[in-house]
């Protein structure tokens, strides 16, 4: 039997490494994922923490202190937005290598240099749900941090992540702080209710779909359960659907699908990855919602109480 301790576990994996095959060529591209997953661990190291293992495009990392767990994390993010593909390291955002990042806190068991245990499975679903440039963590590893950090964070909601029961905390780390302009989140106030359904708006059309009626295909498709018109736009584009008390957007397109929440400025973008849809907000598909001409769909998620019947 291994040791069992208290730990972070973090998660790293490069986004849109597929695109990079394809736009540099297997050579450079697997040259530029190496130099990258090598980066990230000379920066875990530095912080303190140990790389577990490597993970395709990506790599597994324990920290016996969380604080350090969070330093890495921004750092990571910050040293990819350095790395431009096929021209070296230089600052510049347009083309940067783009990361996602989990971490959670809990009992893990070392075995053979490998780690086992709740955290371990947490991080790995949070690390599914996470977006480009963002890093999703736990209410309970922010028990492990001093106040002063716990501005950095954002909740999200209370989630059902796959192969557990009981609802999680998730919140989001920003990249600054906040200041004084945002309190700290109370989680045990979250509503764990799980969605019955989801409203879809546009151009004036509105569909209501129950969560017994997914999953629900966006796209140009006449077969698709909501149709819009935008050449942009893939015949499917995006499927809703609902997954262990939650509902998933993932996309499935070549040009990319695009969330903003209300009440929050970031937009996520999605590139054949999957988020988690919970309150209100657009998604925007084909280009982002700030393009006045992207096709922009309005989106609530539904309570019991809310859920209209769908003719």
């Amino acid at each position: 039997m291994g040791n069992t301790t208290e730990s972070a576990i973090l998660f790293a994996d490069l986004r849109s490494s597929t695109a990079l095959y394809l736009k540099l060529g297997n050579k450079e591209a697997a040259r530029l994922v190496t130099h990258s997953l090598a980066l990230l661990g000379q920066i875990i190291e530095g912080a303190g923490g140990r790389v577990v293992k490597t993970l395709g495009d990506g790599l597994m990392a324990v920290f016996d202190n969380a604080e350090r767990a969070v330093d890495a994390s921004t750092s990571l993010h910050e040293s990819l937005e350095r790395i431009v593909p096929g021209e070296g390291e230089r600052t510049s955002k347009e083309g940067a290598v783009k990361l996602k990042v989990a971490i959670a806190w809990g009992e893990t068991i070392e075995v053979d240099g490998d780690c086992f245990g709740d955290a371990v499975n947490v991080a790995a679903r949070l690390l599914d749900l996470a977006g480009e440039s963002e890093t999703l963590t736990t209410a309970e590893l922010l028990r492990q941090l001093p106040s002063d950090h716990l501005e950095r964070f954002r909740s999200i909601d209370k989630l059902y992540l796959r192969g557990r029961q009981e609802p999680v905390s998730v919140v989001r780390m920003e990249r600054s702080r906040f200041g004084d302009t945002m309190s700290t989140v109370v989680f045990d106030t979250l509503p764990s209710d799980m969605p019955d359904g989801i409203r879809l708006v546009w151009m004036g059309a509105e569909r209501v779909f129950a969560t017994a009626s997914m999953p629900v295909i966006l796209g140009r498709s006449p077969q698709a359960q909501f149709c819009v018109s935008d050449a942009r736009v893939s015949r499917s584009h995006a499927r809703i659907e609902s997954h262990s008390g939650q509902l998933y957007l993932s996309d499935l397109s070549y040009n990319g699908t695009h969330v903003k929440f209300d009440h929050d400025d970031q937009v996520m973008t999605l590139r054949r990855g999957t988020c988690t849809l919970h309150g209100s907000g657009v998604i925007a598909l084909g280009a982002p919602p700030n393009d006045p001409s992207s096709t922009q769909i309005r989106f609530d998620v539904l309570s019991f109480s809310d859920t209209l019947p769908q003719y």
